[in-house]
């Protein structure tokens, strides 16, 4: 049994394809008052594929291969519009909230009214 490289990773690729989304991750775009918010997210991506085959005098012909593939995927922040303006919010850094929070005052009040809840809990 032969197995074609190109066929190997052509599957791979199909399923990062299917499973490496933004709405896979974190959701989908949303709306908060005025401000609409694309999440946005960092893929890395590794593949490897090896095969062999060889001789022995007691055992006769082989063969083998083998495939490996690995991704990462990491929320890095959203993209948040207000009319004409644009702006990257990172949720990597510490002023990234803070930053987040001073251009929408009224998020997590809105947040939790939208689920339900009148006021945010206290911490």
């Amino acid at each position: 049994m032969q197995t074609s490289v190109n066929e190997v990773l052509g599957q791979v690729t199909d399923f990062l394809r299917s499973e490496s989304k933004t709405e896979t991750v974190i959701g989908k775009a949303f709306q908060l008052g005025e401000f609409s918010c694309v999440p946005v997210i960092r893929l890395g991506m590794g593949f490897g594929f090896g095969g062999g085959e060889g001789e022995d005098k007691k055992a006769g012909h082989g063969e083998g291969s083998g495939a490996g593939a690995g991704f990462g995927i990491e929320p890095i922040g959203f993209l948040v519009t207000k009319g004409d303006q644009i702006n990257f919010v990172s949720t990597k850094q510490s002023r990234g909230l803070s930053e987040a929070l001073e251009k929408v005052p009224d998020v997590l009040e809105k947040f939790m009214k939208r689920n339900g809840n009148a006021e945010p809990a206290a911490v």
